[in-house]
């Protein structure tokens, strides 16, 4: 079936240009623009019992998709697609399969827009609708349907979505209904377009309706959800915040209770030359929100809880990323940045930056409801929060210190220090004790000339949970702007178990050419979680050869 609607538009295009004279021809064809990208990732795996790397029967598994954008001034559209002819280990299994999940057709004119199809967006920060891809992840979410958006006067941007979300190759069992209405006050106001203070205010409502046919349960059809946010800007200095109400919504997730959901997002930003200051805090009571109710894990959520912790791309502190719990919790960051300026004493010739920031997530209070006193005649409202307490049991706590110096134009350094605790039977469901680490990083770039370059990076953590201390080491090699090698060994010297005394060790080299780039990567990968922005995947261990393409026109 979307086979032959992708074949009858074509056939409507074609017939359409066929129409247009000889001028009306050459002008459009002058206004037609086609852009996109490709991707593959491929591995071929090998079988190595000694960091527990599963014979794999297929040998080889892949992932590879391909958007392909049209744009013609007020009209465009596009498509996406994908190929997973069994999917690299760590995907979802339910992706095998070829097909285009992603299509769409917009026009634009004057101050609207309207997409029908498959569209991304999100309203305010997310909390209770955000539609979002991620590849690395295998995440993605998109709302397939309609997608509408009007601004009828300078400052106001007006939103509205009706659709079924993406749910691997088919469409979520529930429907979404929403619209956003945002407010800029400085530019609704000509008076106000030059005042130091800057407003922004905007709401939210949201409505999944899932049928309900549930021998034991009174179920909901309709979950609706609203949100109220509001940003204020003043010179250096900025604060947002957004909050967020979600009616009772029995699920899978929440053990079937009855209590509505909130959550609360408070940022603050301070910023003048040389010094910036960042502060957030965010809380979620009973706030996974989904199109089905039955669904579990990352399927098919309709909104999104920011991960405001340390985010770093550097191997041993990534060990221990932090999940966020839909169900409960309570976090907050802090984080101070200073660069001291060219030439003085800390400064040096070069400046220098040092940052330091802190993050720290706890459950939240929940004080239990006696089941005999049901909400209905089957379900009950499960636990009873105080907004105003914070729950005792830490879920993650995150210390970083980095201290970063340009010495010459040959030379640059960059120092952290990472102390994490990560409570794996909270985050992963691992009934282990909570894992205390502290890391060390030297991160040293040396210029040798314009076109090339080498980094190291040499990083220790001590533990004495989970799998024990570790030390890594790589060496980067790059000749700017085409070729590119690595070499790098993670070795697990600390594991309390003699035989999981294991290294990891990996070598990569890839080649530009213009928007094409190849890569190729042998070597082991350990098992853990892979997270970005709190969402995560599980990624089992493997040994093999990688190759990547990415390409864009």
């Amino acid at each position: 079936m979307k086979q032959r609607y992708l074949l009858v538009f074509i056939i409507l295009c074609l017939l359409s240009a066929a129409d247009l004279n000889a001028q009306g021809v050459e002008k459009f064809l002058q206004n037609s623009q086609v852009s996109g990208n490709f991707e593959f990732d491929g591995m071929y795996y090998n079988k190595d019992s000694l960091i527990g790397a599963a014979d794999v029967p297929q040998k080889a598994l892949m992932n590879t998709f391909a958007n392909i954008n049209y744009t013609n001034g007020p009209f465009s559209a596009g498509l996406r697609f994908e190929n997973y002819l069994y999917a690299l280990q760590g995907f979802d299994p339910r992706y095998k399969g070829i097909g285009v999940p992603y299509r769409y057709v917009s026009f634009e004119k004057d101050k609207f827009t309207i997409t029908l199809g498959n569209s991304y967006d999100q309203f305010g920060s997310g909390l209770i609708y955000r539609a979002w891809q991620d590849f690395s992840l295998g995440y993605d979410n998109s709302l397939d349907g309609l997608n509408v958006k009007v601004r009828p006067w300078k400052g106001i941007t007006l939103k509205g979505i009706w659709g079924l979300q993406r749910f691997y190759f088919t469409r979520s069992p529930g429907v979404i209904r929403g619209a956003d209405a945002e407010f800029s006050i400085n530019d609704m106001f000509k008076k106000l377009n030059d005042k130091s203070l800057k407003v922004t205010v905007g709401g939210s409502f949201v409505s999944k309706y899932q049928d309900a046919n549930d021998a034991v349960y009174k179920l909901p059809k309709n979950v609706g959800s609203y949100a109220a946010r509001a940003s204020i800007l003043y010179k250096n200095f900025s604060i947002n915040g957004e909050y967020a109400h979600k009616i009772n919504d029995p699920s899978a997730i929440n053990n079937r209770i009855y209590k509505p959901g909130n959550a609360t997002l408070v940022q603050m930003t301070y910023a003048k030359k040389g010094m910036g200051f960042y502060v957030a805090a965010i809380r979620t009571d009973n706030m996974s929100y989904k199109t089905d109710r039955d669904a579990i894990g990352s399927d098919l959520n309709i909104n999104y809880i920011p991960a405001i912790s340390k985010q770093t791309t550097y191997s041993l502190p990534a060990m221990y990323p932090y999940a966020t719990q839909a169900n409960g919790e309570f976090g907050f960051q802090a984080q101070s940045t200073f660069t001291f300026k060219k030439k003085s004493k800390l400064g040096g010739k070069y400046g220098t930056t040092f940052s330091l920031t802190y993050s720290q997530y706890n459950t939240i209070n929940k004080e239990q409801i006696d089941d005999a006193t049901p909400i209905d005649s089957t379900g009950t409202l499960g636990y009873a929060s105080n907004f105003f307490k914070i729950g005792k049991q830490v879920n993650y706590q995150n210390f970083n210190l980095e201290f970063s110096k340009k010495v010459s134009k040959t030379f640059k350094m960059i120092f952290s220090y990472f102390y994490i605790m990560y409570n794996a039977n909270i985050i992963e469901g691992h009934d282990i004790p909570n894992i205390c680490s502290h890391t060390g990083i030297a991160d040293l770039t040396f210029t040798i000339n314009p076109k090339n370059s080498i980094r190291t990076e040499f990083q220790y953590m001590y533990t004495t949970q989970g799998e024990g201390s570790w030390m890594y080491a790589l060496v980067e090699y790059t000749i700017a702007p085409k070729w590119f090698f690595s070499v790098c060994d993670q070795y697990n010297y600390g594991n309390p178990k003699s035989e999981k005394q294991i290294h990891y060790y990996g070598v990569s080299t890839a080649y530009s050419i213009g928007s094409t780039r190849i890569a190729l990567n042998y070597g082991r990968q350990r098992a853990g979680i892979f997270c970005v922005g709190g969402v995560c995947r599980f990624v089992p261990a493997a040994n093999g050869l990688t190759l990547t393409l990415t390409s864009s026109f």
